[in-house]
């Protein structure tokens, strides 16, 4: 656990701010609600109550970027946010997903039909209980169906009042301009952190378009995390853990990255936000990136 210095006062607003489609400001670190779920993203949690106290402790803690998905469960995750967190906070941003469907614990396949999406987000309004999903997602786009398709009839439901802005997941640059002709995108999730960066490519498209990168599975590091390895010894002189470490490399990698870490413990959520409070210099971070070439 982090020194005390770090987790006193801890608030995601430290995080800075990004503003999503340039009208939708959130702080920067944000909460991803995928493992509040069974094993496997399956099924109810081991402690749902436990899981509505991370949520409500993520508020009061600043985070006004929650994402989830229907896939998350299915539809628990969801269920979850609105039966703890509605009516919502002002400026509490929930961004959910559709388009990938669920056979059995960790099996996860893409439906991209224009019918089965406007289901998903009907869905997703009523579990959590909103009017309008501020940020939807396309979880990810289906092989066998045009993504023009796809993003067709989530067009008509932005254009229906019923979803704000609109983003995509687990894409390269080309996808996203295909993608852009149909629809305003505004944010993209893709696998990203320091010791995986083969998306380097998209996230400086996003910045070079001040579109949101917002990077899941953000505090994996592999060897780097190991003891001794260079995040370990740089969380050690800064009074900090490799979790925080590796979000607060992300924080100061884009503007426009929004890291969502996820946890069931919120003793660990209250370690995760403490990153928007660590602070290395450049030469520090350089060494760091170094060493996971």
């Amino acid at each position: 656990m982090a020194n005390s210095a770090v987790l006193n006062n801890v608030n995601a607003a430290a995080s800075g701010t990004f503003s999503l489609g340039g009208d939708l400001p959130v702080h920067r670190l944000g909460f991803g609600a995928m493992r509040i779920t069974g094993e496997g993203v399956w099924g109810e949690p081991k402690d749902i109550e436990g899981a509505k106290k991370v949520l409500k402790r993520a508020v009061e803690l600043g985070v006004n970027f929650i994402d989830t998905s229907d896939a998350y469960g299915p539809d628990v995750s969801e269920r979850l946010i609105g039966e703890a967190l509605a009516p919502y906070a002002n400026g509490v941003v929930i961004a959910t997903k559709g388009g990938l469907t669920r056979q059995g614990p960790n099996k996860w396949l893409p439906v991209g039909r224009p019918e089965y999406l406007q289901q998903q987000v009907e869905m997703s309004l009523r579990r959590l209980k909103l009017e309008r999903i501020e940020l939807w997602q396309l979880h990810r786009i289906d092989p066998k169906v045009p993504v023009e398709e796809s993003l067709g009839i989530i067009k008509k439901l932005q254009t229906a009042g019923k979803i704000r802005h609109v983003g995509l997941s687990e894409v390269k640059p080309h996808e996203i301009e295909q993608a852009r002709k149909v629809i305003d995108i505004v944010s993209v999730q893709n696998q990203y952190n320091i010791g995986d960066r083969k998306h380097d490519d998209t996230l400086e498209y996003c910045t070079k378009n001040n579109i949101a990168f917002i990077p899941w599975y953000p505090v994996a590091a592999g060897k780097l995390a190991q003891p001794g390895g260079k995040l370990d010894t740089a969380a050690k002189q800064h009074g900090a853990t490799v979790s925080q470490l590796s979000l607060a490399w992300l924080l100061q990698k884009s503007p426009v990255i929004l890291p969502i870490p996820g946890t069931t413990s919120v003793a660990h959520l209250e370690e995760n936000i403490g990153a928007g409070q660590v602070e290395l210099s450049a030469a520090e971070w350089k060494e760091i990136e170094d060493s996971a070439k």
